[in-house]
């Protein structure tokens, strides 16, 4: 008999922690090869941990709705076979320390890219990324930090100097005011004033419903973009008739070539890519008062949950996919998505995110940016409209199928003419489709 450590396995870039949600298999349960014996989740994705091995589980080392580090030994499986599996265990303990050790690293690093407040002040200060995280969560502003005597080296303010501020802060008259300060420095200095004094009122036929883990982590990420990018949209029509007609004439060859449905979505994410081959500068991530300018196109695709929420997977080196290619991870990610299959890393490293909007229905929208990323494009629904058409002989009028794109961009870094260059360089290589290419 031998006992083998089931490990938290890593999970794809700054994914250092998980919380165990469900137990599958009890102690005294038997265990398959490759059987999922827990159920995982992390702030990108759920997912399951299989057993690397067969025999029965004999302890379980985490409760449910504990968090655990990647590498840690989670539960304890005895197997029927004598092979020793210590020096197995050695090396993958070693090999999760530096792993864990990588994952904390770039952790760091993407903090830092979504920091607002900078790692070093106008005065010169140098706030570590801990105290920087702990101010953010806080609603403490870089004016406030400037006002903290620290006690670290060169009077570096600590974790110990910023804990201590906001609990005297929070001790203050002006914490406990029935008003909102009219001097409150942040977003969330007021909402959570606005929440001591003006509670929601619930009566006996309201019912009350409990935000999904999912839920609460979107509607963050969603309000911390708002706070962080300056947005604003520039919208186009785009005529794709020829795209219609297209597709209308190759969707039943290509499936039973492929074996795939031909969407529309692949065929605009292609476009997308391409056109930001030629637009780099959308391509980016700000890093401070540094621009990141990405080799990569790794495109998100807003994908639906089964629970109606959004989930965004990433179509890796997208602009190095032909339309076979890009339909296959479209379709692949979409159904993944739809059956909770999704894995860690699929969801890791987008550069530039697309929504589709008109899927329910919407002729357009104005979509939040994806931080870190500077952009997000949202496709209208296609509509049967009637249209000027200009010919040789004249304008006349005319049935043509158009849709709007809308395009949400970081003001900061992104200018105006950028944002709509991009968008009419993507009208022109659609409205420029080939009736009589292939696929």
């Amino acid at each position: 008999m031998a006992r083998f450590e089931l490990k938290l396995p890593k999970m794809g870039e700054s994914v250092a922690e998980a919380t165990i949600t469900s137990w599958l298999k009890e102690v005294g349960d038997t265990i398959e090869l490759d059987e999922a014996v827990v159920e995982i989740a992390t702030d990108k994705v759920d997912s399951e941990v299989p057993s690397e091995v067969e025999g029965t589980l004999v302890e379980v080392l985490f409760q449910q709705d504990a968090i655990v580090a990647v590498g840690e030994t989670i539960a304890i499986i005895e197997t029927e076979s004598d092979e020793n599996f210590n020096g197995v265990t050695e090396t993958k303990n070693k090999i999760s320390k530096e792993v864990i050790e990588v994952e904390k690293t770039i952790a760091k690093a993407v903090e830092e890219v979504s920091m607002p407040i900078t790692k070093t002040s106008d005065s010169g200060k140098f706030y570590s990324p801990l105290v920087r995280n702990i101010a953010q969560k806080e609603g403490v502003s870089t004016e406030e930090l400037e006002s903290i005597s620290g006690i670290g080296k060169d009077g570096r303010v600590t974790k110990d100097d910023i804990l201590s501020y906001i609990e005297n802060r929070s001790k203050s008259p002006q914490a406990i005011s029935t008003s909102i300060p009219v001097k409150a420095e942040t977003p969330k200095q007021i909402e959570k004033t606005v929440a001591k004094v003006a509670p929601i009122s619930v009566n006996g036929e309201d019912e009350i419903i409990e935000m999904s883990r999912m839920g609460k982590l979107i509607a963050k990420h969603m309000v911390d973009s708002v706070q962080t990018s300056a947005h604003v949209q520039s919208f186009i029509e785009i005529d794709v008739t020829n795209i219609v007609k297209w597709r209308d004439k190759v969707k039943d060859a290509f499936l039973s070539r492929e074996g795939e449905k031909l969407t529309f979505t692949p065929i605009f994410m292609q476009a997308i890519a391409t056109t930001i081959k030629k637009f780099p500068l959308i391509n980016i991530a700000i890093d401070g008062d540094h621009i990141i300018k990405k080799k990569n196109i790794n495109l998100g695709m807003a994908a639906a949950l089964p629970d109606g929420n959004l989930i965004v997977p990433v179509i890796k080196n997208a602009d190095q996919l032909n339309l076979v290619g890009m339909t296959k991870s479209v379709n692949d990610l979409a159904n993944r998505a739809r059956n909770n299959g999704l894995k860690p890393d699929d969801i890791q490293g987008g550069t530039y995110t697309v929504t589709n909007v008109g899927g329910f229905g919407s002729v357009m929208g104005t979509p939040i940016i994806n931080q870190p990323q500077v952009a997000i494009l949202a496709l209208g629904a296609i509509r049967k409209v009637a249209a000027v058409i200009e010919t040789s002989e004249g304008d006349f009028i005319g049935i043509r199928q158009k849709m709007f794109v809308s395009h949400s961009y970081d003001h900061r870094v992104v200018n105006g003419a950028l944002g709509g260059m991009f968008i009419k360089s993507l009208k022109d290589t659609l409205e420029a489709w080939d009736l009589n290419q292939d696929f």
